[in-house]
Parts: structure tokens; C-alpha cells; sequence
């Protein structure tokens, strides 16, 4: 078993991860496992008025996830930069700890190479959260993950030595088709 059935077995058992995301360090699970997700919450000590980001692997996927959204996303997603997570007024499947109190959701389409194989290994979207307890600076490299967080989650990817420099741009799509930057 190489380390990939490692993690999927693991997080199709409602359990949590520590990966290098395409951003920055991140704690991860099965984002339609409500429990999961309610450990990473407790991992991270953070509100559960809090929602979290979801990486898919595709704009399929995506669409499976979400229930309608104004064509410009297709351009957003299509012409990015930089990693772009868009804030969707609603979706579907999904555990409603990722949702925030109005509905809405934070999706990002990864390019991220490992995000994409993991994605595509489990078959369903993953939880993209910082790997820093709530309120302090998010982790940038391995090294910089702190302690209690290595060892609160299920598993830990070995270190690929990669720097991630910044969380990803958000923007939030109204069902008007308005778009509003949240974080450059």
C-alpha cells in the first residue's frame, strides 16, 4: 500500500490530514463528512460559525457540489492567476460545517498536482483549511506548523520541501452575478 491508499483510507474513515495544499499548509478531510470536519474544528479551536474552503479537483466537480452559479465563474476559474477560491451562494453534499451561516461556500478548483491525485483517489472534495490553530499565522512551509497540530490530525504527507507562499485570492459571487473581493 503506498502512501496515497494510506490517505484515502484514512480519510474515507472520517479521519483528518496535514498536506502541503497549492497554497500554504493545510488540514484536510472528506468535505461531505460532517465528523470529520468537526475534528478539524476542534484541532484548530475555532468557532463552528466559521466555514471552511473546499478544494475540487475539476469544474465538474464543482458543479456536482454546487447548485447554480453565474457563468462569469467559468472565466474566473478559467483565466486565474494564482490560486482563486470563489464563495458560492450555495451548494449541495456538502458537510454543513463547510457552509457559512447564509448557505454560501468557498470552492477552489486546485491545480495542485498531489490535491488533484488526492482528490481524484477519494472522489470527492477535501476541506483546505490553514494548519494553524485559529487566529495565528498560517504555516508557509513543514517547519512551520506548530507541534499540536502535527499531532492532532490522523496523518501527516511527509514534507515535499515546498514553500507556499500565501493563502489564495476569494472572491464572492452574488446570485446576481456581483462579485465582491474578500482577500487578494
Amino acid at each position: 500500500m503506498d502512501a496515497l491508499d494510506n490517505l484515502e483510507e484514512i480519510l474515507k474513515e472520517g479521519g483528518t490530514i496535514l498536506y502541503p495544499t497549492d497554497t500554504i499548509w493545510g488540514i484536510g478531510c472528506d468535505a461531505t463528512n460532517e465528523e470529520a470536519c468537526q475534528k478539524i474544528l476542534k484541532i484548530k479551536q475555532r468557532p463552528e460559525d466559521k466555514s471552511f474552503i473546499v478544494l475540487v479537483d475539476s469544474i465538474q466537480m464543482l458543479e456536482k457540489y454546487t447548485i447554480s452559479f453565474p457563468e462569469v465563474c467559468y472565466d474566473l476559474i478559467d483565466y486565474a492567476v494564482k490560486p482563486l477560491t470563489i464563495i458560492y451562494p450555495n451548494s449541495r453534499g456538502l458537510a454543513p460545517s463547510v457552509l457559512a451561516k447564509d448557505g454560501s461556500v468557498g470552492i477552489r478548483v486546485t491545480n495542485d498536482p498531489f490535491c488533484i491525485k488526492l482528490i481524484r483517489t477519494l472522489k470527492k472534495p477535501i476541506v483546505s483549511t490553514s494548519a494553524n490553530v485559529s487566529g495565528e499565522k498560517s504555516p508557509v512551509n513543514f517547519t512551520t506548523v506548530p507541534e499540536i497540530i502535527k499531532q492532532s490530525v490522523d496523518i501527516v504527507v511527509p514534507d515535499n520541501g515546498k514553500v507556499q507562499s500565501q493563502p489564495s485570492q476569494i472572491l464572492k459571487i452574488g446570485a446576481d452575478s456581483s462579485i465582491k473581493i474578500i482577500r487578494d
